[in-house]
């Protein structure tokens, strides 16, 4: 699709929301990443993208005003003040990054803001925290300030993954967007999904697998630089896995050799395609780099079923001020 909107991305990673977005039709003129490993894995995807670097890379010195009047800003800033896997510190978070957020979308006066996050932003324990922050952005001229708990598998992917996402539309563009309509058809399941990757080495036990796998992968976490290395999660979710047949304790380098007995571990490409990334998107860095990207991701598929409807709302009218 050729990019007639333009975009800045925030806490970019390893490039899942501006797959996404990019799909969506928006160019990008910058995309900020403070993890080197990230920051390589843009550019050895989208060798044209303006991903920055040194001090500006990270989002506290960030300078956005060369960038004012982008179409859109949009971002995944951290999650683990707000999950139920931490503290749900908020405010109190050092890795609250939302007032930068604000400060950006100060300087950048964009038609349209988009922000994703867990679950746990939706929790009561931050019901003031959220209404400030619709205030913030209404004062800066977005009348419509909505957030929408959207799950990945209604989008396409064969994943169990809740994530809120915050919209944020200027007045003139407010009344032209519309959350994105789910997919009622039901996504592929674990075992349809991997199974030529699986099958790769021609294990013998791979059609087996497959049917065993009958469900959609249960939410990928991890990726955490604080919480070891790559593995598919803590022990209620590593029963989830292997509900499907799958060992979840670490991730394997490649897929099961001719001769492997047991429960097959899956690799970060396989990690990546449940995430809803296409097999043409490298991830630099070894295993656990690599993993951490990927589970640290918002699901392309989703995030461009929100850009789509953020594009549209900025077009129609548009179009309706052309006519």
């Amino acid at each position: 699709m050729q990019s007639h909107l333009s975009s800045i991305e925030l806490c970019a990673g390893g490039g899942g929301q501006a797959l996404g977005i990019e799909g969506a039709g928006f160019g990008h003129e910058a995309l900020v990443e403070i993890d080197d490993w990230s920051r390589k894995t843009l550019k050895l995807n989208r060798q044209h993208w303006n991903v920055i670097e040194g001090v500006q890379s990270d989002l506290t010195k960030f300078d956005a005003a060369p960038y004012k009047g982008v179409d859109l800003v949009a971002g995944g800033v951290p999650c683990p003040p707000f999950s139920v896997a931490g503290k749900q510190l908020g405010p109190a978070d050092e890795r609250d990054l939302f007032p930068e957020a604000i400060r950006i979308v100060d300087q950048v006066r964009p038609k349209a803001v988009m922000l994703e996050n867990v679950r746990g932003f939706l929790d009561a324990v931050f019901t003031d925290y959220r209404h400030k922050l619709r205030e913030q952005l209404r004062k800066l001229g977005y009348s419509r300030v909505e957030w929408a708990l959207l799950n990945a598998s209604d989008y396409g992917v064969p994943q169990l993954r809740p994530r809120v996402v915050i919209v944020a539309i200027q007045d003139a563009y407010a009344d032209s967007f519309a959350w994105p309509t789910r997919n009622l058809a039901r996504p592929k399941t674990v075992g349809q999904t991997l199974y030529d990757l699986m099958s790769a080495n021609n294990w013998p036990a791979a059609d087996t697998w497959r049917d065993q796998a009958d469900e959609i992968a249960p939410t990928i976490v991890g990726g955490s630089k604080k919480h070891g290395g790559p593995d598919l999660g803590p022990t209620r979710a590593r029963k989830a896995w292997a509900s499907l047949g799958v060992n979840g304790g670490s991730l394997a380098e490649h897929a099961p050799e001719p001769d492997f007995l047991g429960m097959p571990r899956l690799t970060v490409r396989m990690v990546a395609r449940l995430q809803g990334f296409p097999d043409s998107w490298t991830f630099a860095g070894k295993k656990t780099a690599a993993y951490r990207q990927v589970g640290n991701a918002f699901p392309p598929p989703v995030a461009q079923a929100v850009a789509d409807s953020v594009r549209t709302a900025i077009t129609a009218r548009r179009l309706f001020a052309v006519a």
